[in-house]
């Protein structure tokens, strides 16, 4: 194999296991966490009128329109708190023209009609800002 051959194989396979592996996984730090900043905070006057009628539905303990509304939230994308499986519950925040139940979600955490904390996401879990009074 010549130089520039074995260059260019090292280089293939350089970048076919950066692509097989994905891009690196980065630390968190505190700041990223949506209570650590103020960015990540929705008051609740600033939530789309649906947002508003949800969140006080879970105050109000329901009736809730649709039927996974009150499920558990995994939390998988670790973006909210570290809590024990069953913490989080999250409820749909009607998307006006979509179909299904859209992306945007209240997720809360804490006994059903007195949470400890609720974020708000309107891209179907990619981010979370936490609802202040």
């Amino acid at each position: 194999m010549t130089r520039i051959a074995a260059v260019k194989f090292a280089l293939t396979s350089v970048f076919l296991a950066a692509a097989i592996s994905g891009p690196p996984a980065q630390a968190r730090k505190p700041s990223d966490r949506p209570e650590a900043s103020s960015a990540a905070v929705i008051r609740v006057a600033e939530l789309p009128a649906p947002g508003r009628q949800t969140y006080a539905l879970i105050f109000q303990g329901g009736p809730f329109p649709y039927d996974k509304d009150g499920v558990v939230f995994g939390n998988r994308e670790r973006l909210l708190p570290a809590a024990q499986r069953g913490f989080y519950r999250e409820y749909t925040v009607p998307t006006p023209g979509s179909r299904d139940r859209g992306a945007r979600r209240i997720v809360c955490g804490g006994p059903a009609k007195t949470p400890q904390a609720c974020y708000y996401t309107a891209d179907h879990y990619a981010s979370f800002r936490m609802i202040v009074e």
